[in-house]
Order: structure tokens, then sequence, then C-alpha cells
């Protein structure tokens, strides 16, 4: 992950229960106009779902990015069939912002993201 990311402007980090390497999460720096933006990305393998973890890992990686990044804000965008992880943004003062039609185009399909925004 280091080695993809290199060059980039981010805080990038494993996530880690029971000793477990379970998940990654990341903030990269967004340029949107001149404002400081953070996009926060992150993946928990599916026999951690359900446990916190993520909730927690975004949790910790916001409060990292906002101090080292001196962001003012940092966006997520979820698709909105992924219920548990617009949650953890939700649970984390995340607000959902708007749906972006057609947004992103995976196997050749068009599909709809949600966008999410936390204010420091």
């Amino acid at each position: 992950m280091v080695a993809e990311n290199e060059g980039k402007e981010g805080v990038w980090r494993s996530i880690w229960a029971d000793g477990q390497l379970v998940g990654s999460i990341s903030v990269e720096r967004k340029d949107e106009g001149g404002q400081a933006i953070g996009e926060i990305g992150y993946m928990i393998l599916t026999p951690w779902w359900s446990q916190g973890i993520g909730t927690e890992a975004v949790r910790q990686i916001c409060e990292i990015a906002f101090q080292e990044m001196a962001l003012e804000q940092i966006i997520g965008q979820v698709f909105p069939e992924n219920v548990a992880s617009a949650r953890v943004l939700e649970k984390n003062g995340f607000r959902l912002e708007e749906t972006k039609t057609g947004a992103v185009v995976k196997g050749g399909k068009a599909l709809d993201v949600r966008l999410y925004r936390l204010d420091f």
C-alpha cells in the first residue's frame, strides 16, 4: 500500500484486530478549489464486519488526518446499497451531502454514489 501511494499526500494505515490484519484505511488529500479536503477510503475483511472495527478505525484516522494534514473537511463516497459503510461514516459524524447519479462506472455500468462530509 505504501509503494502504491508514493508521492501522494495522505495518511494510510493497516487495520488490526486480535493480532490479525483485517483491513486498510486512508485519507488522501483532494484538490477542490483550493480547500483543504481529504477523501477517506476503507476496507474491512468480511469475517470482521459488524464488530465496530470500521467505526473505530474511521474515528482514529479522521483525528490523525485533521491534525497531520490540516484539513477543513473529509469526504467519503459510498454506493447506496452499502448501508453498513454509510452507517460507519454516520456514527463518526459524517452527514449525507448528496447522491451523485451515475458518478462511477464499474463493470461497464454507471452507478450512483452517496457523498458524505465531515467538517473539522
